[in-house]
């Protein structure tokens, strides 16, 4: 049994939106758990994932979970060639659990949920899979890799190249850079920052893998740096033509 440490989060998967709890909670996190197995889902502690249930297993699950203890995991769907041959729907081995924190069910059994990421965990083996997939997971903690001093310069060096690659014109949703600079703890700033600004999902699982922080954050800002290159690089050679017209130059 894991208890992990729960941060109210104001994010709303790629959009802020008010801020939702005012306190701090304890969870107990089992070691054996439902999850969701999802194609292009990366999930973040402290993030917040909207979901619409609608397959009959994920329908049973959700009722399971809502008598209990409202938890359950996310996990991005492997198809890389590590996959176990012939595994149904092979996930990858760091995922992330969460809590449903509002739950709206249609008279059709389908429902829409905001699920709250609570803490890493490594899957440690499938319990089973039917009615759904049931896991064993071990909780992963993450560690700072510096002292606070140098876990600031990391923070403020992301939040200046997600400002710059935002000018230069990758779009964010409203609100964000404002949400992101209010974040005292850098760990959940380091997590929001990569579920909601981040595109790539490899990398994005790479990210939720590394458990240092500091880390995190160099690893982050460094592929900001590229993606800011490559902005800047395109703009050159565009000139001054419109994206409909590049190829004319």
């Amino acid at each position: 049994m894991f208890i992990g440490t729960f941060l109210p989060t104001p994010a709303l998967a790629r959009r802020p939106i008010p801020a939702l709890f005012t306190r701090m909670e304890t969870l107990q996190v089992p070691d054996t758990l439902p999850v969701m197995t999802l194609p292009n889902t990366v999930f973040f502690p402290q993030a917040l994932l909207p979901l619409h249930i609608f397959e009959p297993r994920y329908c049973q699950m959700l009722r399971d979970v809502l008598a209990r203890d409202r938890l359950f995991a996310i996990a991005r769907l492997d198809n890389t060639s590590a996959a176990p041959v012939g595994a149904t729907e092979p996930a990858h081995l760091i995922a992330t659990v969460g809590i449903v924190r509002a739950c709206q069910k249609a008279d059709n059994d389908t429902s829409n949920l905001l699920l709250q990421g609570v803490c890493r965990v490594a899957i440690q083996s499938i319990v089973r899979e039917q009615p759904y997939r049931l896991i064993h997971v071990k909780a992963l903690a993450t560690v700072s890799g510096g002292n606070a001093p140098e876990l600031e310069i990391e923070r403020h060096e992301v939040m200046r190249l997600l400002n710059l690659r935002r000018r230069l014109g990758s779009p964010v949703p409203k609100g964000m850079t404002q949400f992101l600079e209010s974040i005292e703890d850098v760990d959940t700033f380091a997590d929001v920052a990569a579920f909601n600004l981040c595109e790539d999902g490899e990398f994005k699982q790479s990210l939720l893998a590394e458990l240092d922080t500091r880390r995190r954050l160099q690893r982050f800002a460094a592929r900001l740096k590229a993606e800011i290159e490559d902005q800047k690089l395109r703009r050159k050679l565009q000139g001054r033509l419109t994206d409909d017209h590049i190829t004319d130059n």
